[in-house]
């Protein structure tokens, strides 16, 4: 590659994250005190944020986000990282949410099976490199999968975590534009909408798990800690890394 062609191609790079920083200030301003439903009408109908997905790990809470989005467009394309990790409880309440919701459009993305024979031949990558068995089930399906797309609709929440305290409802990604339409909703929020739509609930929850990943990962709470504090417990990991 010339000289000459990389450096277009920088400087358009650089144009495209100027343009894309500029949309993420003005949707923030725009939607500062805008409810989940408007902002979830907003991206979806009127494409504030371009051609988006949502991805949903069909986990604890993951049910308001997916009615919510149903009820603005059932075809949204919903994407779900198939680790080959997951408990069977989460893969029999994803079906369940489909059939009831009413969604279309759902991908499930699963991760490059090279790759896994490469670096995880025993499934047990998980016990000594977490962040590794992470990026290769969860971080490259998830860029691949969002090729093509202008931003991502994610289910996070400000009371989740200490690290999530000052999640806004928009932000750049360095690549995409990341939508959090369930920022400011705390966890009486959350219950509060599954009673009134009697939305179903995660079996595992009432078994003490407030926030569901890959089963070797997830493990129960008690009821002074936060929410995620069984992912990944005892390591120090408290991301998968899509969100990094």
């Amino acid at each position: 590659m010339s000289a000459t062609v990389l450096q277009l191609k920088t400087q358009h790079q650089y144009q495209h994250d100027t343009m894309r920083a500029d949309l993420v200030t003005e949707l923030a301003a725009r939607y500062h005190d805008a409810s989940a439903a408007d902002i979830l009408y907003a991206v979806l109908q009127e494409k504030v944020a371009g051609d988006v997905a949502l991805v949903s790990s069909f986990g604890a809470e993951s049910s308001v986000l997916l009615h919510l989005a149903a009820q603005v467009k059932p075809d949204t394309p919903i994407i779900f990282l198939e680790t080959g990790k997951h408990f069977a409880q989460t893969l029999s309440h994803k079906k369940k949410l489909i059939n009831e919701f009413g969604l279309t459009n759902v991908l499930e993305i699963k991760p490059d099976q090279a790759i896994i024979q490469e670096n995880d031949l025993k499934g047990d990558l998980w016990r000594h490199n977490a962040d590794q068995c992470c990026d290769i089930r969860k971080v490259q399906p998830l860029k691949a999968a969002l090729t093509g797309f202008d931003g991502w609709i994610t289910g996070r929440k400000q009371f989740q975590n200490s690290a999530r305290l000052r999640l806004p409802f928009f932000e750049d990604s360095g690549t995409h534009i990341k939508v959090n339409p369930l920022a400011r909703l705390s966890l009486e929020d959350i219950t509060t909408y599954m009673e009134q739509h009697n939305l179903p609930q995660h079996p595992l929850v009432a078994q003490g798990f407030p926030s569901i990943g890959c089963w070797p990962c997830t493990h129960p709470v008690t009821a002074d800690e936060d929410v995620r504090a069984g992912r990944w417990r005892g390591q120090g990991k408290t991301e998968c890394g899509i969100h990094l």
